[in-house]
């Protein structure tokens, strides 16, 4: 019997890896995205070179080989399509956020990403679903709203749009999963770069900002790359687990983010910051409890 089992074990934690490697590229995109705003750059732009240096990479990476491998009926190519624009809005509204919010707050709202995962795994993947997913879910909220009304000061609304992100982020995973095996995983990043780079194109026209710094040009196009790399193992980390199993391994995210915050920032989380994360962790894994045991 455990002979039978460790060959899926060993997937899931080949799954659960690559996770953490995935969020550990992600958070040097963050972070590196923050250090350039504060020099002056434009989140527009920023979220343009995410994507235009993602869909060179991809293209660089497969050639024409890409072109017979991306025939897709019209239904596989809306999904693969409205995955990679859940993706690029989020990252915008990310982007815009960013500017205006610690690393702790707008990755601590983004743990509420494996609740939603959880929660829409169910209709769109089939995986189950409780009552106690909705109790995650209240939970969760709790804690968001603990984040966006600081104790005695008023409503920050640049942390209420950081709940897009979440919800965009956790329809990106569920549709990756949905979409694997079914459509290889240069086309899912071909698409992605693509629509980020041609929609985001004529905005950074007008609002352009060129570094003034060595390490500037640097990190301008590395964000890219780290996206790049990311979501390239993201994909490919779907194929070994279910999207339930591998949501609170998101949470590792956030703890990358707050390191980082926390190192090139001096950033360090507020009161209502921690104990709001504290409860939308306790949310997610009480969802991802309950996904895992099949109930």
């Amino acid at each position: 019997m455990a002979n039978a089992s460790s060959p899926a074990i060993s997937l899931v934690g080949r799954g659960i890896l690559m996770m953490l490697l995935a969020n550990l590229f992600f958070s040097f995109v963050d972070t590196s995205t923050k250090w350039l705003i504060g020099t002056g750059l434009v989140a527009i732009q920023l979220a343009f070179m995410r994507y235009a240096t993602h869909f060179g990479l991809t293209v660089i990476e497969q050639g024409w080989r890409i072109r017979s491998r991306a025939q897709m009926s019209w239904r596989l190519r809306g999904l693969v399509t409205f995955r990679a624009f859940c993706l690029v809005s989020a990252t915008i509204v990310n982007f815009i956020a960013l500017g205006h919010l610690p690393l702790s707050v707008t990755s601590a709202i983004l743990f509420l990403s494996p609740v939603f995962i959880c929660l829409f795994a169910r209709p769109m993947l089939g995986e189950m679903i409780s009552p106690r997913h909705w109790l995650g879910l209240t939970i969760g909220f709790m804690g968001v709203l603990i984040i966006l009304w600081p104790f005695g000061k008023p409503i920050n609304w640049y942390a209420v749009l950081m709940i897009y992100p979440a919800v965009g982020l956790a329809l990106y995973q569920v549709l990756t999963r949905k979409l694997s095996g079914l459509v290889a995983p240069d086309v899912l990043q071909l698409y992605t770069g693509a629509l980020g780079t041609f929609v985001l194109l004529p905005l950074t026209v007008f609002v352009w900002q060129s570094p003034t710094t060595g390490l500037g040009w640097t990190l301008l196009f590395a964000i890219g790359a780290f996206a790049w790399t990311g979501h390239e193992i993201l994909t490919r980390a779907h194929a070994y687990a279910a999207a339930s199993t591998l949501a609170p391994v998101g949470y590792s995210f956030v703890i990358y983010l707050s390191i980082g915050g926390w190192i090139v920032f001096g950033e360090v989380p507020s009161v209502n910051v921690t104990i709001g994360a504290l409860l939308i962790f306790a949310a997610g894994m009480l969802a991802w409890r309950r996904s895992s045991r099949g109930q």
